[in-house]
């Protein structure tokens, strides 16, 4: 027992031995139960709803609210309780429970109750306070927990999505969204809610808890609402806003972080590799990307996904980060998608654009270095060295030929290189360097390759080291000029009518250093002789004859002829 409540039962002994000498001029109270948190007090003109027994002094029950199961309900102070009761509920706190002894004069006086109460009889009621409000009342309230960011706030016709536990001002329950596993689903504004909800969700962040005390007549009046609400309630509403949209919203970009480069931005058409997360406003993860290990790729403004992200990947760069919020509307609407997304759900999408390409791209060439002197560049046919880094456009490291020996080398043309790559290497010069990027159709295409995604645009740094005159594929040599009138006789360097592998071998050299042919490049020059020269003994004695001999042009002649 309080401090209060115990001076107010002393001074209630006081005047119940003061009764026994003579009547009570005043009611007597006891505030035996008085809750720690008082908002607010019962005043004069106040709606009061409260439970009570009612007896007479031997302690038998002439009334009791409890035994018909509802509440009192009625105003204070305006003569339409006894004078008593007037007096005794004012200054009560919902919740609070007092004793009041009520003289016959504040009660029935000495005509009484027929059948009830006696005459000049001195009434006992014991009294809880369920309910307190008042015809001036607004809605009230209180914002219990706010998000840091809030960009919008909620208006009259917009949708919203919210959980509630709902109770009367005493506490009562009487209903929860999360007892549904769904959340309150509803237009502001509209009249689908009761008029203090409509109020109480206006100017709500996403993310916002709010406690919301609606008096009854903007919620449900004098009828209440079936067998959980009863006639002239208050209503408490504890409220999580999930979400919120309307239907003329379109989507909203936010947190834009572009690169520090960005030579030509996303358009429809195009094919986009891309990460996400995305969550419902509330933070709640459904997909990601980065848990399945591979980015969504996808054609972007030709309906292959939700709308309003085929609109928020326009316009973005290679590298950009972008948040997208996407409207029910434009998203999975009213029904939502699996278990993961609810029906009228706002979605967030947070993205990182890794590349995109259209099919009609070419390869991109950036020269970041090239000689003073170039007089002669790549072609096909050419054999060259050089050194490459190989990534992906978020600057993952694919390939390197620094990891090697050797720089790369190939004959450009020959189809042991991608088609992209071919290009961005023709046209160079010796000690150029070059950025190139290759959409993947000139690349290693849908499928990908090892450590390749598919569909992946390629950037390559790449420097020229050498390049020189190449043969046609399948030759090993070849005669920058006339083929000597008599072939044999000049390589049958000391004219014995046989020419061996060194006498072969110190031929062919001879017309080299003389500028008069070339060996294919890239190739072991002993080796390439050797094999030469194993083609021209055509009867392995380990030496050529003018019979033997033959250039490469008459061998394919011969075979022509005998295909036919």
């Amino acid at each position: 027992m309080t401090s209060t409540s115990l001076i107010v039962w002393l001074q209630f002994l006081v005047l119940c031995v003061s009764s026994e000498s003579g009547p009570l001029e005043d009611v007597v109270i006891d505030r035996y139960d008085i809750p720690k948190i008082c908002p607010r007090e019962v005043q004069m003109g106040d709606f009061v709803r409260y439970h009570y027994n009612g007896t007479l002094k031997d302690g038998q029950k002439f009334d009791a609210s409890y035994d018909r199961g509802i509440a009192v309900a009625g105003f204070v102070g305006i003569g339409r309780l006894i004078t008593g009761l007037d007096r005794g509920i004012l200054g009560m706190c919902v919740n609070e429970r007092r004793k009041l002894i009520v003289p016959p004069h504040l009660g029935y006086g000495s005509i009484g109750v027929p059948g009830m109460i006696p005459a000049d009889a001195t009434l006992y009621f014991d009294i809880i306070l369920v309910d307190l409000w008042n015809k001036k009342d607004e809605v009230q309230i209180t914002t219990l927990e706010k998000p840091s960011q809030c960009n919008r706030t909620v208006q009259d016709s917009d949708f919203v999505r919210y959980h509630y536990n709902g109770t009367l001002a005493d506490g009562t329950f009487f209903d929860s969204s999360y007892s549904r596993s769904s959340t309150y689903d509803t237009y502001v504004g509209s009249g689908w809610l009761i008029k203090g909800m409509d109020q109480g969700l206006l100017g709500m962040c996403a993310g916002e808890w709010r406690k919301i005390i609606v008096p009854p007549f903007l919620a449900y009046g004098e009828k209440g609402y079936g067998t959980i609400i009863p006639p002239h309630a208050s209503l408490v509403f504890h409220v999580l806003l999930i979400d919120f949209h309307n239907p003329k919203d379109g989507i909203t970009v936010q947190d834009q972080v572009l690169p520090e480069n960005c030579k030509r931005k996303a358009v429809t058409g195009d094919y986009v590799r891309y990460h996400y997360n995305g969550t419902l406003m509330d933070g709640v993860l459904f997909d990601s990307s980065y848990s399945r290990n591979t980015t969504y790729n996808t054609y972007i403004g030709m309906g292959y996904i939700i709308p309003g992200m085929d609109a928020g990947l326009q316009g973005v760069c290679m590298g950009e980060w972008r948040k997208i919020i996407i409207p029910p509307h434009l998203a999975y609407g009213e029904k939502g998608a699996g278990d993961s997304i609810p029906g009228s759900s706002v979605l967030i999408f947070n993205v990182h654009v890794i590349d995109f390409h259209n099919p009609k791209d070419s390869v991109d060439i950036e020269v970041t270095y090239k000689p003073e002197v170039c007089n002669v560049t790549s072609k096909n046919g050419d054999y060259i060295l050089y050194h490459y880094n190989c990534s992906l456009m978020d600057g993952s490291l694919l390939f390197s030929s620094h990891s090697f020996e050797n720089p790369q080398q190939i004959t450009l043309g020959a189809n042991k290189v991608i088609d992209g790559l071919d290009i961005g290497l023709t046209g160079m010069c010796a000690g150029e360097k070059r950025t190139i990027l290759v959409p993947p159709h000139l690349g290693h295409g849908e499928s990908g390759a090892r450590e390749v995604p598919g569909s992946a645009v390629l950037k390559f740094d790449i420097e020229l080291l050498h390049r020189e005159e190449g043969v046609p594929d399948g030759y090993l040599f070849i005669w920058t000029g006339d083929t000597p009138e008599n072939l044999f006789e000049a390589m049958d360097l000391d004219k014995n009518g046989e020419v061996p592998l060194e006498e072969f071998s110190t031929f062919l050299k001879i017309q080299v250093d003389e500028g008069k042919g070339r060996f294919s490049p890239g190739v072991d020059r002993e080796k390439s002789i050797s094999d030469m020269f194993v083609n021209q003994d055509r009867n392995k004695d380990e030496k050529i004859t003018a019979d033997e001999l033959k250039l490469k042009t008459e061998e394919e002649a011969d075979r022509v002829h005998e295909e036919l």
